[in-house]
């Protein structure tokens, strides 16, 4: 190690060393560059004036406020306070006002669209898609399938008493089970879904009798889905006819909801959300395209 009167220069870059070595690696005294110097003076000179503007320093019980007494939290807390007295005001206009007038209103159907869209992301999306697209067993909003209709009216009520709830106003349609309750025999199970599967545009299975299809139908299916299978809104009756089947379009599909039918549920959102809050769901469900 090199002494403080005598300091080592090294030969390779010319600079001077700090006399520090570490397994033959000497430490070279490379001054800072004087642009991070004056920068890092500056982030002091800024630090002193933000401890004396702005809170800072912890206290015993306290902190110090600042010159400025600014508060993040108050600041968040009063802007929170102000969004929620806008909404109010437009609120109180949505409840007020008939979902047709709201989608007439452009200022009104904007706000409805917002707070729709985020209502739908926090409660529908889960089971319907972010886009409403659906899945199998979860409807698509987008189409004009609609078990219940497709209205502004339509969708509300369906918003308000969900389907197969234990809310007093639900939807509620409800398929036998034709195969799990010995409704009807197996045989006759694969003859009217051959059937149902015909006059959908499907293949069918080959010997089958759809003549005894077309009476088992007639019989046990029609009161519901129509002697022309296209289905009945009112009681929730699927179209048949429809290119979209909500458990798979095909005849094994039609097969097994023969057997033992999934009968989806939708919670009522009647006492979950509030009355603006579903209104804008409606009008923005209905945006979708799908509604009627």
């Amino acid at each position: 190690m090199a002494d403080a009167h005598n300091k080592e220069v090294d030969q390779v870059s010319g600079v001077e060393t700090t006399g520090h070595e570490w397994d033959g690696l000497k430490e070279l005294n490379n001054p800072l560059p004087r642009w991070w110097l004056y920068l890092f003076y500056v982030t002091i000179a800024w630090a002193v004036v933000y401890w004396i503007l702005y809170p800072a320093w912890p206290l015993v019980t306290s902190y110090t406020t600042g010159v400025l007494g600014a508060n993040q939290r108050m600041e968040a807390i009063a802007a929170y306070d102000q969004g929620i007295a806008d909404r109010s005001e437009f609120a109180d206009k949505i409840v007020a006002t008939s979902l047709q007038d709201i989608s007439a209103d452009q200022d009104m159907l904007q706000f409805a669209l917002a707070n729709g869209q985020a209502a739908f992301g926090d409660n529908c999306a889960p089971c319907h898609g972010s886009g409403g697209t659906g899945a199998e067993g979860y409807p698509n909003l987008q189409d004009d399938t609609w078990l219940w209709g497709g209205t502004l009216n339509d969708i509300q009520t369906t918003l308000l008493h969900g389907i197969r709830t234990t809310n007093d106003d639900t939807r509620f349609g409800d398929m036998p089970a034709y195969g799990r309750d010995e409704l009807l025999s197996k045989d006759e199970i694969n003859q009217v879904s051959n059937f149902v599967a015909s006059k959908a545009g499907l293949e069918t299975d080959e010997g089958v009798d759809l003549a005894a299809g077309q009476t088992l139908y007639e019989d046990n299916c029609a009161a519901c889905h129509g002697d022309n299978l296209e289905g009945i809104q009112e009681v929730g009756a699927p179209s048949l006819m429809s290119a979209n089947y909500l458990y798979g379009k095909s005849l094994d599909a039609i097969k097994a909801q023969v057997t033992n039918p999934r009968n989806g549920v939708m919670p009522a959102w009647a006492d979950r959300l509030d009355p603006a809050t579903i209104k804008s769901l409606t009008v923005y469900v209905h945006s979708f395209g799908g509604g009627q």
